[in-house]
């Protein structure tokens, strides 16, 4: 818990929230500010109905982007922690607040598409616009996105930007990073910033990525501009292998990417891993799966060229079918995540990830090196019932692994994320680090990964830091996320 800077009372922030943006947009019920004090979807002492705080003083909910300039311009001056949200899939403690009174910043009633430009092909969202929705839309006129994380049901524009995700077409369209081309952005001081849209430029580096990322430690994000693309589901080819390990299918995947084919989905399974998601084929073997798609003559030469580079590779076909099943249920939304709540309370049994990244010539003894550590170092290692991963992101110098374990509970609920999640969380990542590869591949940094954000950065770390001195000078942005908070301490005034 971090004690707050700000001189003004709980009730006064809630009085002054109330004057600046209306009475209706300020929301005090007890029970709302308990579950917006945390973050983790999967929280097991959220679950449980346990919320240690600090819990925050008042959700403001932005109806515009006056409103989120009058609410940072308040906080700044007031030196009030502000903890920005959108779609609130976030799973790195990002949106959890560790500041007393702070105010949770809601963007999710901006939720106006703007514009759909099919000549220029892009589309502009307001930050709290669903993704399912911005697809349905778009879909409906012939195009797409191509950003498919698996929280696609319930993530809003604003926090996939923010926190730089990533979805499971992204070998051929790439990140969120790679779609935005504009966007528009509130700084603490209540500074509105645009970046206009354009295809390229050479005007200095890109301040985009200032913004892009920024997990709300900089800045909130009030509306993006993204590249759409034509939507051809008809032309998409469905390939499936099974191989003897996850390295082997990694190994089959870079053949692929340095090849130059681009298929959409490019996935390999551990075999503990593809036991849970291909149970009906697996068969005790690791699970390559891959998807071409995009006109028909580029995805037909995209599945012909990866076969050929599998028959070069010990594997078994799977049948295209199971595949495209597979597919078509990628995505998780309130359903199961209400399914997985009820299995914490019932069975006391919790499934989690961490995922990093890493070169090509890494991946064997990162991920041979972390099952051994997990299995042989970690104090609760009996009460581990999978322990697996996979790559679902391949680039022409490397991949990530996502890391996957699932446990039996048999502690008390307030000891679950210190006795399994923190000690797992941390030998992933300390050997994606220790062997040069990055703590963090997707999820964003968050309050769970700060830690290492030092380490993660080396003599880069000053560049970071300064844009927290130069666009939050006061140290009001999300304090504890991205930056660890001795060194946002030293930066703000006290």
């Amino acid at each position: 818990m971090v004690a707050s800077r700000s001189a003004l009372s709980r009730d006064e922030i809630v009085t002054r929230l109330r004057e600046l943006i209306g009475s209706d947009k300020v929301d005090t019920d007890p029970r709302e500010l308990a579950e917006a004090s945390v973050d983790r979807f999967k929280k097991y002492t959220a679950v449980h109905g346990i919320f240690d705080g600090p819990i925050p003083a008042a959700i403001a909910y932005a109806e515009s982007t006056d409103d989120v300039v009058a609410i940072l311009r308040f906080a700044d001056e007031n030196l009030v922690n502000v903890v920005p949200r959108t779609g609130r899939t976030a799973t790195e403690g990002g949106l959890e607040t560790i500041v007393e009174d702070t105010i949770v910043l809601d963007g999710s009633r901006m939720n106006e598409i703007l514009e759909v430009d099919p000549v220029d092909m892009m589309v502009t969202a307001q930050c709290g616009v669903p993704l399912q929705v911005l697809e349905d839309t778009l879909r409906a006129q012939g195009l797409t996105t191509g950003h498919s994380p698996q929280s696609k049901p319930l993530a809003q524009m604003g926090g996939l930007v923010a926190t730089r995700s990533i979805g499971q077409f992204s070998t051929l369209y790439g990140g969120i990073e790679d779609m935005v081309i504009g966007l528009e952005a509130v700084l603490p001081g209540g500074d509105v910033v645009r970046i206009k849209n354009v295809p390229r430029r050479a005007a200095g580096p890109d301040i985009r990525h200032m913004i892009i990322g920024n997990e709300g430690a900089l800045c909130v994000i009030t509306e993006v501009t993204v590249k759409v693309f034509t939507y051809q589901p008809e032309n998409n080819r469905f390939l499936g292998y099974l191989v003897d390990s996850l390295p082997a299918g990694v190994a089959g995947l870079r053949e692929v990417i340095v090849a130059g084919f681009r298929p959409s989905v490019a996935r390999a399974y551990s075999e503990e891993d593809a036991a849970q998601h291909f149970s009906h084929f697996a068969g005790g073997k690791a699970v390559v799966v891959i998807v071409a798609e995009g006109p028909q003559g580029i995805a037909d030469a995209t599945a012909e060229g990866i076969e050929r580079i599998f028959e070069g590779i010990p594997h078994e076909r799977v049948d295209p079918a199971l595949i495209e099943r597979w597919f078509d249920n990628l995505n998780w939304g309130q359903d199961k995540i209400d399914a997985e709540k009820r299995e914490m309370l019932d069975r006391a049994h919790l499934g989690y990830t961490t995922e990093v990244s890493i070169d090509w010539s890494g991946v064997s003894e990162l991920f041979e090196s972390v099952m051994r550590r997990a299995r042989t170092e970690f104090p609760r290692a009996a009460d581990l019932t999978m322990l697996g991963g996979h790559s679902s992101h391949s680039y022409q110098t490397g991949t990530n692994l996502y890391f996957v374990y699932d446990y039996d509970i048999t502690c008390e609920p307030r000891e679950e994320i210190t006795e399994y999640h923190e000690p797992l969380n941390a030998i992933v990542v300390e050997e994606a680090l220790r062997l040069g590869g990055s703590m963090v591949h997707h999820h964003g940094i968050g309050k769970y990964r700060t830690p290492w954000t030092l380490e993660e950065h080396g003599s880069a770390f000053p560049l970071l830091s300064v844009l927290k001195e130069g666009l939050d000078p006061n140290g009001i942005m999300n304090r504890g996320t991205i930056y660890p908070l001795d060194q946002a301490e030293n930066a703000a005034p006290a």
